[in-house]
């Protein structure tokens, strides 16, 4: 075999290598899912009466994808455009060899397109239950940094600017908000995940044929072979709908676009000069190779990375959706395969990053306070512009708001704020406890713990994972 010489390990794509997802997603891990269905198939078949009943368990040995050569397979793919037809050569060798009178059911009324799409269905479904533990893992975590967090103060920032007061469980409670949206859309593409059972042109004319003389319609031994893989039983064959690989693929995307939010942000935090926040410490992780005072943000760096790569393979799963033609698209159905499958890959790559980040995020709430603090008392510029423009009205529109903004414009010149208030606004209109108080910004949070709880309680991530 010269697979291994071959083989993409992930060598140069550190999202997705070496997880659980990347297993699940391998060569072999298709290859078993296209035997897996082959295998079914010919139980649905049996159970029916449409073949003898010893043969699923004949040909089930040789339904095990360590018994093939994958290099070799993808390489002869070429010759007929997918995996399918040498898969099926090399089947039915197997079976002819070890149970003669067992080769003869194989893959019957089915074609390539209906094995291939629906193994890539039953790969992601196995997947996708990987990613989304992952998924509900990091909202536990985000979920308990939030409400760790209800307290702290910290400044918003708007633009790259600081804009308003808030507290850091809020923006914990953003980035769960964010990954339980994206969560519940997978779970339901998830649930989604149909089967592909048509035949050669999508007609189920050779099942039809097949089916004769059973008590089992073509329709409903379809059912059951969705059933026995687990998939959703589709309304018809969709060979040139592709709506469910978009559906699946926009769900992986945008919970790479929450992740992504989420990875953003902790890498502006982690600035040294701003220092709100660490990635959990790990041995061997986030060194430079040069430089050994370094702690890298590597966490944060795959997680961005993986966000970043799946728009391109999103659009090329629209595309092909697009430039589908006739009863079985050409060249369009096939770009499909290494684009959903990269989607998986980088989703369930930045899950369990994510994961883990969220777990372990350390908040260093003294540099949070040196930071708001550092915003100066125009933190509050709304409120003050809100209570004060009123008391300066002298009846001329816009007088106020206009004498507030010169007052702020003198203060970012370097004036003491609380000072230009007291000389502006008289004792009795605005006590100096008054200005005190608003000038707080532990008084100017608006609904930040009921949002954080409202939230919270939206995604409950399955039972706080």
């Amino acid at each position: 075999m010269v697979f291994a010489e071959t083989a993409d390990y992930g060598l140069l794509s550190p999202a997705w290598a070496g997880t659980r997802a990347a297993a699940l997603t391998s060569d072999q891990a298709l290859l078993q899912a296209m035997l897996d269905v082959e295998l079914e198939w010919l139980r649905v078949l049996a159970s029916a009466g449409l073949i003898k009943e010893g043969v699923p368990d004949a040909v089930a040995p040789a339904c095990q994808a360590s018994r093939y050569d994958i290099a070799d397979l993808a390489a002869r793919a070429q010759g007929g455009g997918n995996p399918v037809i040498p898969l099926l050569a090399d089947l039915r060798a197997i079976v002819r060899e070890e149970a003669p009178d067992a080769a003869g059911p194989i893959h019957r009324a089915a074609t390539s397109q209906d094995i291939l799409d629906s193994a890539l269905m039953l790969m992601a479904s196995r997947a996708l239950e990987t990613i989304l533990a992952d998924a509900y893992r990091a909202q536990a975590a985000l979920a308990g940094l939030a409400r760790e967090h209800a307290d702290t103060l910290s400044v918003a920032r708007t633009l790259t600017q600081h804009s308003l007061p808030s507290t850091f469980g809020l923006k914990a409670a953003q980035w769960l908000h964010g990954i339980g949206q994206a969560t519940a859309a997978l779970e339901a593409a998830a649930a989604a995940l149909p089967l592909q059972w048509g035949g050669a042109s999508g007609t189920m004319a050779a099942l039809t044929t097949a089916a004769e003389g059973s008590t089992s319609t073509p329709l409903e031994l379809s059912a059951d072979l969705a059933s026995r893989l687990g998939l959703a039983d589709p309304v018809a064959p969709w060979q040139t709908n592709r709506l469910p690989v978009t559906a699946l693929g926009g769900a992986l995307a945008d919970l790479l676009a929450a992740a992504g939010k989420v990875s953003n942000d902790v890498l502006l935090l982690s600035r040294p000069e701003i220092g709100e926040v660490s990635e959990p410490r790990e041995a061997g992780r986030g060194g430079s190779s040069a430089m050994p005072q370094k702690q890298n943000p590597v966490l944060s760096v795959l997680i961005r990375s993986a966000a970043l790569a799946a728009p391109g393979y999103t659009a090329m799963l629209q595309a092909a959706a697009g430039a589908a033609d006739d009863e079985r698209p050409g060249g369009s159905w096939h770009v499909e395969w290494q684009a959903l499958r990269q989607l998986l890959r980088l989703a369930g790559g930045a899950a369990v990053k994510l994961a883990e980040l969220s777990a372990g995020l350390q908040v260093h709430t003294g540099a949070v306070a040196r930071n708001l603090t550092a915003a100066g008392p125009l933190v509050v510029s709304e409120k003050v512009m809100a209570r004060v423009a009123p008391l300066l009205d002298d009846g001329t529109p816009g007088q106020g708001k206009k004498l507030v903004q010169e007052l702020v414009a003198r203060s970012l010149a370097g004036e003491d704020f609380p000072a230009l208030l007291r000389d502006a606004v008289p004792a009795q209109a605005l006590s100096d406890a008054d200005i005190a108080d608003l000038l707080n910004p532990a008084n100017y949070i608006g609904q930040s713990s009921a949002l954080i709880e409202r939230i919270i309680s939206a995604y409950p991530g399955r039972k706080n994972a």
